[in-house]
């Protein structure tokens, strides 16, 4: 899979993790001078709590467009060390 912003692929794994219909990639497969941190946070009650990232490529922004969740319940932790799109992040098949 690839996430492109902005027309620049900013994420492409051959191992992403589907759950509930997102693509979770690895972090070591983003591009990293494209995250920038986020203040946001989310609670998902089987998953944990989320933390977010703009999406930055050529002074265009995805606010809030990355996430992530660094500590994962037990039963999901699969999906530890991964980040997941949306937003206007296109996600296509490589």
């Amino acid at each position: 899979m690839r996430a492109i912003w902005n027309g620049k692929t900013i994420a492409q794994s051959d191992h992403t993790i589907v759950v509930e219909g997102n693509h979770n990639f690895p972090l070591e497969s983003v591009e990293p001078d494209v995250l920038r941190s986020s203040p946001m946070k989310s609670l998902c009650p089987w998953k944990g709590l989320a933390s977010y990232h703009h999406v930055e490529v050529d002074g265009a922004r995805a606010a809030n467009a990355a996430w992530t969740y660094r500590h994962p319940y037990p039963w999901i932790r699969k999906i530890k060390g991964s980040i997941s799109f949306w937003n206007g992040v296109e996600l296509l098949p490589d």
